[in-house]
């Protein structure tokens, strides 16, 4: 009796094995542990404290892998969104002048609007409306974002009077660190070694400290979870009367209901159920209205399930173990918090380079298509603002299409998208 309700509760089906679901839950969660300390470190870009940040972090994996264990039934591990966390640091705080309690607001609001789609069929409308090839140049224009973030924080690129950028100084010993770490994270990413990101992280932590690219510090000890306490909750309602809240809302809502619509299907095929698309959906959407209220930015099917995946992950036992794994990760969180930006920045480099793969699925060959999505790519990254960057290809699309005399290609949705984009820069230009 006992087991056939874990097996109803977890999606268990005869053959099923526990032991594979027990290991590919701890193959998911080495593969993708790393994201607590650079998740942390682009929140604690947008002034959340650092340790409270890895706490929200850390609560929202874990709710977010029970309920997709539970309401999902599928081993796709949910943690916070690479890309995304940068849109909401560097975009919502950076560019459009919310406070991070504002900008928490705006994850729960959709978090709320996407459990709404996700419950009904909206989610497809709203997929259907964006064309490929502009979903895949937000991808693309992303990656190469946080590749310039990387390159950044490693000081490998480093800011120049003339010509804004420059080359970094390899005397010092902090690029040295980041250059060491990013060759070793590459090496072992390439070679398919599990949790290689979190080995690299690790390993340039300790080199960083032999070098004497970061000062020894002191562990302090419980002041973590009173730290959290200036985090949790603490939502602000400010903005909500504002048009750039809920532009940002709407922005938000578009890429990550875009993202979790391709990454769960994809996943959900993987393992050979489809029929679980639409319960990973819903555990997903309604995981981002507690991203909001734990003070994390919005959460996503994480693409390293597929590790776990590969290793017999089935079921919604594997995502369990995943996030039990995460829980256990509380206890680390004071020595987490010494992980050095030379030691995170290179994973931040490797993961944009793995966004950009995205451009072999675009189409180039008609103009039309191609050259709104070229805006997205290289305005996202110059502009230093995913919104503006997406801006100039939601504006440019119908524009083109129409001078081509093929506006009734672009859908309702995209040319109300279009309108909402030009009303945010007329905004800007006479607020």
């Amino acid at each position: 009796m006992k087991s056939s309700f874990w097996h109803r509760s977890l999606g268990l089906l005869p053959g099923d094995s526990w032991k594979k679901e027990w290991i590919a839950g701890a193959v998911s969660y080495f593969s993708v542990v790393y994201i607590v300390m650079v998740n942390a470190n682009i929140l604690h870009d947008a002034g959340m404290p650092l340790k409270a940040a890895m706490v929200g972090t850390l609560l929202t994996s874990v709710v977010g892998c029970l309920l997709m264990a539970f309401g999902g039934k599928s081993p796709i591990v949910v943690v916070p969104g690479m890309g995304i966390n940068a849109f909401f640091t560097y975009t919502l705080v950076h560019s459009m002048k919310l406070s991070w309690q504002e900008a928490l607001m705006v994850v729960a609001v959709t978090g709320v609007l996407f459990s709404i789609v996700s419950f009904t069929s909206l989610y497809r409308i709203v997929s259907e409306a964006i064309p490929h090839n502009l979903k895949h140049g937000i991808t693309v224009g992303i990656g190469l974002f946080l590749t310039f973030i990387g390159l950044q924080k490693s000081q490998i690129v480093i800011a120049h009077q003339t010509t804004f950028v420059t080359i970094g100084h390899f005397s010092d010993p902090a690029v040295i660190v980041s250059c060491f770490t990013l060759l070793l994270a590459l090496i072992l990413f390439i070679r398919g070694v599990q949790g290689g990101l979190l080995i690299s992280i690790l390993l340039g932590t300790g080199l960083a400290y032999l070098l004497g690219a970061v000062k020894p510090v002191q562990l302090e000890s419980g002041h973590t979870f009173r730290q959290y306490g200036e985090l949790f909750g603490h939502l602000s309602a400010a903005g909500i009367g504002s048009l750039v809240f809920w532009i940002a809302v709407f922005l938000l809502l578009l890429i990550v209901v875009f993202e979790n619509i391709g990454l769960i299907a994809a996943q959900t095929q993987m393992i050979g159920r489809p029929e679980h698309f639409k319960g990973s959906l819903r555990a997903l959407s309604i995981s981002n209205i507690f991203a909001g209220i734990f003070g994390s930015s919005p959460v996503v099917a994480a693409a390293e399930t597929s590790a776990g995946i590969a290793a017999g992950g089935r079921t919604g036992l594997s995502a369990l173990v995943s996030g039990l794994l995460f829980g256990a990760t509380f206890f680390f969180i004071p020595l987490l918090s010494y992980i050095p930006d030379s030691a995170i920045a290179p994973v931040l480099i490797v993961i944009g380079g793995l966004m950009v793969q995205n451009v072999k699925e675009m189409e180039f060959t008609d103009l039309t298509e191609a050259f709104p999505a070229f805006l997205i790519m290289v305005m996202i990254p110059f502009t230093y603002s995913i919104v503006d960057g997406m801006a100039f290809g939601f504006i440019a699309y119908p524009v083109v299409k129409l001078a081509q005399g093929r506006g009734r290609e672009v859908s309702p949705v995209l040319y109300g998208i279009a309108v909402l984009f030009v009303a945010n820069f007329v905004l800007h230009a006479f607020l």
